[in-house]
């Protein structure tokens, strides 16, 4: 079983505010890493109950919601954790935890064989982080699950002519990436 994180002074429980947005103390992300270390995919329960603790010792926090969340999606209860992401982007994440609880809400959606909120998330999340290759990595494999495989490789092919250079495709990357937006184009 997970232990709890140790509970420190005020500077733990206090939410810090910067901008607007809740951050996190070097407590707090001590206290997610410990989470993480112990964490085992077979058995979620205590990760879980680790996470629920901290957050409910730390209410409303936007980036404790979503770890919550993300315990109960690897878990295998989409349901729970569609509720938690939804709630985590209320309270107002931003910056890192953001484009990942949108990777993986966009993910969670897809399991529930919501491909359009599913694609309307990621769309999101590609405005907000147009570099992210990850976003783009969940877009594809919603757009395969909803049956438009072209865009999906298209995505996919686009990610791999960008990284050219750590792989052996070369002279190939240039056309790859042609094919790539050739694909998602609809084949024109």
């Amino acid at each position: 079983m997970l232990g709890r994180p140790t509970r420190g002074g005020q500077a733990e429980r206090r939410l810090d505010r910067v901008c607007g947005v809740t951050t996190l103390t070097p407590e707090l992300e001590r206290a997610i890493a410990l989470g993480y270390e112990r964490r085992d995919r077979e058995n979620m329960a205590p990760t879980i109950a680790y996470f629920e603790d901290l957050l409910a010792r730390h209410p409303g926090h936007p980036v404790l919601t979503y770890e919550v969340a993300g315990a109960y999606d690897s878990a295998g209860d989409e349901a729970r954790a569609r509720t938690l992401y939804e709630r985590a982007l209320e309270l107002g994440l931003d910056g890192e935890p953001l484009r990942r609880c949108l990777c993986q809400y966009g993910s969670t959606l897809r399991w529930l064989g919501e491909y359009d909120a599913s694609l309307a998330v990621l769309e999101r999340a590609r405005a907000e982080f147009p570099d992210s290759e990850s976003v783009r990595v969940f877009q594809a494999l919603t757009l395969n699950d909803a049956g438009r495989a072209d865009a999906a490789v298209g995505l996919l092919l686009g990610i791999v002519a960008q990284h050219g250079e750590v792989t052996d495709l070369g002279r190939y990357a240039a056309g790859l990436g042609g094919l790539a937006r050739w694909l998602q184009d609809g084949r024109p």
